[in-house]
């Protein structure tokens, strides 16, 4: 027993030394734009400069920067915007760190870019910004020209953790042990590509770790894994969104079948948002990076209806 106790005294020291240790986020890249979004300041990219818009909204543990590939290709013929969600990046992060907050910054992103009414933007969700798009669709849909589930069901997912272990000090400093990690990150990022997207280099682990190190975005992070569940849409705002005349599609990876999914997935997305037989590309969860020229393809007969459903 004293020598468990005497274990649990180094566990805890070591985890404080840790903390400390690391308590000053790496400072973020010169050039980040940001616009007022609601409650928050909110950092986002954009590439195009005519057509209809498209706001690219991203899912856990993902920023802006996650839809590069996908916004150079969208860009080439309408204008593309993709934001960091609050706790997300580098995004100011204001609580509550929820979906229902994230589908009023996204509502909100849109407005302070003058996308609504007659311009308003088809939303693409990745993963479980799934829920974010379908949400901000069920709140404002006469400025929502279309939503786009892009591998995401924005269904509940219970990610394990909980009060019980994920404590401070030890939260803290695992988190941010993970992070500095760069062999994690690469694996992490190789699993959920697949062989089709090229190894990370060092300036592409920087991508992915930094916005994640961000204090806002620790305390977020941090917040959501003693929950242990990563927010979702009800089965009521499910048959909400399927019953509006918002237009609807979801895009999946053919090879994403791992975890949380199957193969039945895709198919039964679209059934329970009522839309079309969903479009299914190469890749598996991160499509928009390993098929962004695929997505772009499915994404555009949507950009083009919804566009015209508006005027």
């Amino acid at each position: 027993m004293l020598a468990l106790l005497a274990l649990a005294g180094l566990v805890t020291a070591a985890s404080v030394v840790v903390d400390v240790a690391t308590r000053t986020p790496p400072a973020p890249p010169d050039g980040l734009r940001f616009v007022q979004a609601g409650d928050v300041r909110t950092r986002f990219l954009a590439w195009g400069d005519h057509g209809s818009p498209v706001v690219l909204v991203p899912g856990a543990f993902e920023t802006a920067d996650s839809f590069t590939q996908l916004g150079e290709v969208l860009g080439e013929d309408h204008r593309v915007f993709a934001f960091d969600l609050t706790g997300q990046g580098y995004s100011d992060a204001v609580a509550p760190f929820d979906v229902d907050h994230d589908a009023r910054q996204t509502v909100a992103f849109a407005a302070a870019l003058g996308l609504t009414g007659s311009d308003a933007p088809v939303l693409v969700g990745h993963s479980s910004g799934a829920a974010v798009v379908g949400l901000a669709a069920l709140a404002a849909p006469l400025d929502v020209a279309g939503v786009v589930f892009l591998d995401g069901d924005a269904l509940p997912l219970d990610v394990g953790g909980g009060p019980r272990l994920l404590v401070d000090p030890y939260k803290t400093s695992l988190v941010r042990l993970a992070l500095r990690s760069d062999s994690l990150i690469r694996r992490l990022y190789a699993s959920q590509c697949g062989p089709t997207c090229a190894p990370l280099d060092a300036a592409g682990v920087d991508r992915w770790r930094r916005p994640l190190q961000q204090g806002g975005t620790e305390r977020a992070l941090l917040a959501n894994a003693t929950r242990g569940v990563i927010p979702a849409m009800s089965s009521e705002q499910l048959d909400a969104l399927r019953r509006s005349d918002v237009p609807r599609l979801v895009v999946w990876g053919r090879d994403d079948v791992d975890g949380a999914y199957t193969p039945e997935s895709p198919a039964s997305t679209a059934r329970a948002i009522g839309a079309p037989p969903p479009v299914v590309v190469p890749g598996r969860h991160l499509t928009m990076i390993s098929s962004p020229r695929e997505v772009a393809a499915a994404i555009r007969p949507l950009l083009r209806r919804g566009s015209g459903l508006r005027r």
